[in-house]
């Protein structure tokens, strides 16, 4: 353990469980334009999809009205919070780990001000160096551009660098990365 410098982890569905509450966002949000999905629907193909690619493919084409709809979504997630789950064991690992020195950073596909409002909702806020978000890289996941900058950042390499992450997706970003991974379920 003692190699270990940096532990990056992705949020939704591996730090938290917000499946329902982003589903449930979401689907308020494209109700108010016409687009109507189930739960179901939303866990099945777009849990831990980039918005913008989501939103593509549920018939939004225009950027402007990706970027209201996303906003929008930003205002209702917070109402669905009733359902969020910290993953208690993880943290506190990361947490023991933290007080040993090592650093701890949420690197993710979200926006940024999903995950701040989860992390204030869960108390958690003070427990992570750095975050990495979906506005901070170009390239979303299986691309390992979001570890690597996080690595970059932190001045961590590879193999001083563990990821723990849940999706197919982020899976093989972070076999890309060259870093050890962990994958959790919820």
């Amino acid at each position: 353990m003692s190699n270990i410098k940096l532990i990056l982890l992705d949020f939704d569905g591996t730090l938290a469980d917000t499946k329902r509450a982003n589903g449930e966002a979401y689907i308020e949000t494209l109700r108010e334009v016409g687009i109507h999905i189930t739960l179901e629907q939303y866990n099945a193909k777009y849990f831990g999809m980039r918005c913008r690619e989501f939103l593509r493919d549920v018939g939004i084409e225009c950027d402007e009205a990706a970027r209201r709809l996303r906003r929008r979504k930003v205002e209702i997630y917070p109402n669905h919070f009733d359902s969020v789950r910290l993953n208690t064991p993880l943290w506190e690992w990361c947490q023991m780990m933290r007080r040993m020195g090592t650093r701890v950073w949420i690197v993710s596909t979200g926006h940024i001000d999903n995950i701040t409002n989860v992390m204030r909702h869960l108390n958690i806020t003070d427990g992570v160096d750095g975050i990495i978000s979906g506005d901070d890289v170009t390239l979303p996941k299986p691309n390992p551009e979001c570890f690597l900058q996080a690595m970059e950042r932190a001045g961590a390499t590879p193999r001083e660098t563990i990821i723990f992450e849940d999706s197919t997706m982020g899976l093989e970003a972070a076999e890309r990365s060259g870093a050890a991974y962990v994958k959790i379920e919820l």
